[in-house]
């Protein structure tokens, strides 16, 4: 694996790739990598000739009280576990080539709509960064390919918005969301967690799954389900940021047409803000 910071040094073996008729496959982490990383390292293999990952904890998309300062560092042991996976490129960016005029005189790019409900609504600005650091290490790789987690849903939806919109020559794949042996799903940010709330946190899933059943069944006064789940959330020790049931293609409110739903969650434990989702088809009627 040959570690690289340069973007120039980048493009060269970019233009070598593409002489030698290689095809690219681009995994965009902020490092700590856990086993859903690594899942989204062994699609990329699958998919391609030759796999790039980045780290790169961008500023941008964190709040003013959120946790940057904070995030886990761990480039060694990623670096350890991407050599052991097969990874051919390791892009380790710093900050001055990401924003080499400063946040304050970035260019911005946002995807209207979609950026600004649900997790957007509760973060401002948040896919605002996570659009603007996906579209620049994509002008950098320049990757065939780009794997992300579903496990960040709304994430996913932007990036796949952003990429239509700017007719960018990327394809773009979601991975399953890779759990802990209790359903919770693995994060970064679980590391915050105490060996007893990774117990509690299990509820999140549970109570997703638990709506999505009930929909399934033939509920449909969203609002009152919502309401009780919330309760079932913080009698659990959580205390809910929003849970949504949503058309999963455009996270729009569903109608009665609508058979591919999207049930989104965030709640904190403690300190610690946990998302996750529950993707399921209503049965057809017959």
């Amino acid at each position: 694996m040959q570690t690289i910071s340069s973007i120039t040094t980048l493009r060269e073996r970019r233009r070598k790739w593409q002489i030698e008729g290689e095809s690219i496959a681009f995994v965009p982490t902020m490092g700590n990598l856990h086993q859903g990383h690594l899942r989204l390292v062994e699609a990329a293999k699958k998919a391609a000739d030759i796999v790039v990952v980045s780290i790169f904890v961008n500023p941008l998309q964190f709040g003013p009280d959120e946790d940057l300062d904070a995030y886990p560092k761990t480039l060694e042991e990623d670096k350890q576990k991407l050599e052991a996976m097969g990874v051919d490129v390791l892009f380790l960016p710093t900050s001055d080539d990401i924003y080499p005029r400063g946040l304050e005189q970035q260019t911005f790019v946002e995807v209207p709509g979609i950026s600004y409900m649900i997790c957007g609504a509760s973060r401002p600005g948040h896919f605002r960064g996570v659009a603007t650091i996906v579209c620049k290490l994509f002008n950098m790789v320049q990757p065939n390919k780009a794997f992300f987690g579903e496990k960040d849903y709304q994430q996913l939806q932007v990036i796949r918005a952003m990429v239509q919109d700017l007719s960018m020559n990327v394809e773009i794949h979601g991975v399953p969301t890779e759990r802990e042996d209790n359903g919770l799903a693995m994060s970064s940010r679980n590391t915050y967690l105490s060996d007893e709330q990774k117990q509690q946190a299990s509820v999140l899933y549970e109570t997703i799954q638990a709506f999505a059943a009930q929909v399934i069944e033939g509920r449909r006064d969203f609002g009152r389900l919502i309401a009780e789940h919330k309760i079932a959330l913080s009698a659990a020790g959580f205390k809910p940021d929003y849970l949504e049931i949503r058309d999963a293609k455009n996270l729009l409110y569903p109608n009665h047409e609508d058979t591919r739903l999207v049930i989104l969650a965030a709640a904190f434990m403690g300190k610690t803000r946990l998302i996750d989702n529950f993707q399921f088809t209503l049965p057809v009627e017959l």
